[in-house]
């Protein structure tokens, strides 16, 4: 079977149908990016004769639409929406969207004595041999022979048959030709990824998520540009609330919406702990709306696809729009997303370095949404979203290709309670054989990111224990202000003795603490510091430690999991340490964990 056509259109074609919404130009999550240098050299391409690459084009399904008849889909612009809206902005003189999100036009100028091609600034407003803007001579709202007149007007002394020539090649850019690669509409999104992919040479990789905000920006039926915005501004304002200024200063017409209202709360908000992006927004939005997890699915549903009977339907479309938008409006909800943070936080993930899994923290948040959805009493929600996601990290579940399980686990959340589930997953996965053997096995590495150890250090905050050899200085504290991880047995120490990298650097050797304890430790052996902090305790000195009685050291030894035996050790006993001292560590994880 083709799977797409290749053809080569007139680029005043490409141009009308743009016009006309024959072809969509999705914002892709991001605006008008290229400099206008680019732009510049586009036009000098075209004017040269050289080619300028193809685009790219997704033709929507034909739609049935209430009354019967038949509404034809639109090309969807998936590769190639720079060139084109360069050539809007050049030749037609349309205004572009910018980075910063302001409207601005770009204004080539070019001169016909030397043609070539500029940006228009300040030095060239006051030459006389350039023409100002081609879009004035291109679009055809001015006479080529009254450009033409003007210029020698201005100019007596050139070449006028050369500068004719330049001018009649100015004005027939647009009759140059540009590629199109028109993809069938019944292609899936695996197979248009693919085709993408190695049609385009730069390597860039869509994403699902670019392929549903394509969708939703081309439909101009149901409000798809308002979604579509909604979606992107929210996501910048989570991690820049200054953005604010910038929709406001420059989008008047979306601050009148009801997404604008729901996301105004974003302005004053530095909590980084979750910045969802396009694609996490989304994907939390349509498995909780729609219990299900593939994305492709959310495509096909804005589409109007029938899954049943395999044809486009009008009404399918629409409500798959208010579906979406029901879900895009729980996510931003202040209430909701500010609720959920609490509930993370509360279960001791209180930084964003603590969480390196995104997809366990969506999924999450689509319990949260879900359960709330269903009417569980708030208590209960709290403690099921705090269970399952450490749960997932735990078990990594949601690690690789997540979309198979968030189908799998919506599912299964929705036909049957809660805590039914729950309990199925942990019987199966976190059995004694796992709190006893597999995860003080999964602690034996020397990956500081590692999820294991992460869970770790949020069951210290949870707990509100105490920095190591500190009297009042908690672990939340110390992550919170950046603290340093230091070194039970002393990097120094070790090295002298003959390990490498992935033995000094093992997790079980790792503990928060405050670095000016850490520097009165020094490289000494754990048996030699210890007998220093002892001696102080007794001569009620506090030089390395804050801890005045024996008892204090004992119960900050437990706290931080560190085995009582290392008051004894040396390199002898280095190796017998990091194995006690991981299973001190699952074993206070697994009380954690039933205590969420």
């Amino acid at each position: 079977m083709q799977k797409y056509s290749v053809n080569q259109h007139l680029v005043e074609t490409i141009l009308a149908w743009v016009n006309s919404g024959e072809i969509a130009i999705p914002e892709i999550q991001r605006p008008f990016v290229w400099d206008s240098s680019k732009v510049r050299d586009l036009m000098d391409s075209l004017y040269q004769g050289y080619p300028i690459g193809y685009v790219i084009a997704w033709r929507n399904p034909n739609v049935r639409l209430k009354d019967g008849s038949t509404s034809e889909g639109k090309k969807i612009l998936i590769d190639g929406q720079q060139r084109v809206t360069a050539l809007t902005a050049a030749i037609l003189g349309q205004y572009v969207i910018n980075k910063t999100y302001k409207r601005v036009k770009i204004k080539i100028a070019f001169n016909p004595i030397t043609e070539k091609f500029e940006v228009q600034n300040p030095a060239i407003l006051k030459d006389k041999t350039w023409l100002h803007d081609i879009a004035e001579a291109i679009n055809g709202k001015t006479d080529l022979f009254e450009v033409a007149d003007n210029y020698f007007e201005l100019n007596p002394g050139v070449d006028k048959k050369h500068v004719r020539n330049s001018f009649s090649n100015l004005i027939n850019i647009p009759k140059k030709q540009i590629g199109l690669i028109e993809l069938s509409h019944d292609l899936d999104i695996e197979t248009v990824t693919e085709i993408f992919i190695r049609i385009n040479s730069k390597g860039v990789v869509l994403s699902q998520a670019d392929f549903v905000m394509s969708k939703i920006a081309s439909n101009t039926d149901y409000n798809g540009n308002e979604l579509r915005k909604a979606i992107d501004y929210f996501c910048h304002l989570a991690i820049a609330p200054e953005f604010y200024k910038h929709i406001v200063d420059n989008d008047k017409e979306f601050t009148k919406t009801d997404f604008f209202q729901k996301m105004e709360w974003l302005k004053t908000e530095n909590e980084d702990l979750y910045d969802p992006d396009y694609n996490d927004l989304i994907r939390v939005a349509f498995t909780t709306q729609f219990s299900r997890g593939r994305l492709s699915d959310l495509v096909s549903l804005l589409s109007g696809r029938n899954f049943e009977t395999r044809t486009f339907e009008d009404t399918i479309a629409e409500q798959s729009f208010a579906t979406l938008k029901t879900g895009v409006n729980n996510v931003i909800n202040e209430t909701n997303f500010k609720r959920f943070l609490m509930i993370v936080k509360s279960a001791g993930f209180i930084s964003p370095k603590l969480i390196r899994s995104q997809n366990a923290i969506n999924f999450a948040y689509i319990v949260y949404l879900k359960l709330k959805e269903l009417g569980v009493n708030s208590v209960t929600i709290e403690s099921y979203v705090r269970r399952w996601l450490v749960y997932s990290i735990l078990t990594g579940r949601y690690s690789g290709s997540p979309e198979s399980v968030f189908d799998f686990d919506i599912k299964q959340i929705s036909q049957k309670p809660f805590d039914d589930y729950l309990r199925e997953k942990e019987e199966g996965e976190l059995s004694d054989a796992f709190w006893n053997a597999s995860l003080p096995q999964s602690l034996d590495t020397s990956v500081a990111s590692s999820p294991y150890f992460h869970v770790f250090l949020a069951s210290q905050v949870k707990t509100n224990d105490r920095g190591f050899l500190s009297k009042d200085v908690l672990v939340s504290d110390l992550i919170s202000l950046r603290g340093d991880i230091h070194h039970l047995f002393p990097k120094d120490y070790l090295k002298k003795n003959g390990l490498d990298r992935s033995k000094y650097n093992q997790i079980a050797n790792y503990v928060y603490m405050q670095s000016e304890i850490n520097i009165k430790v020094g490289n000494k052996p754990p048996k030699d510091y210890f007998e220093l902090v002892l001696k102080q305790m007794l001569e009620n000195n506090k030089q390395v430690s804050g801890l005045t009685t024996e008892q204090e050291l004992f119960d900050n030894l437990k706290m931080n999991c560190v085995p009582i035996e290392i008051l004894q050790m040396s390199i002898d006993g280095y190796t017998n340490f990091l194995m006690l001292r991981r299973k001190l560590m699952a074993a206070k994880i697994k009380e954690y964990y039933f205590s969420l």
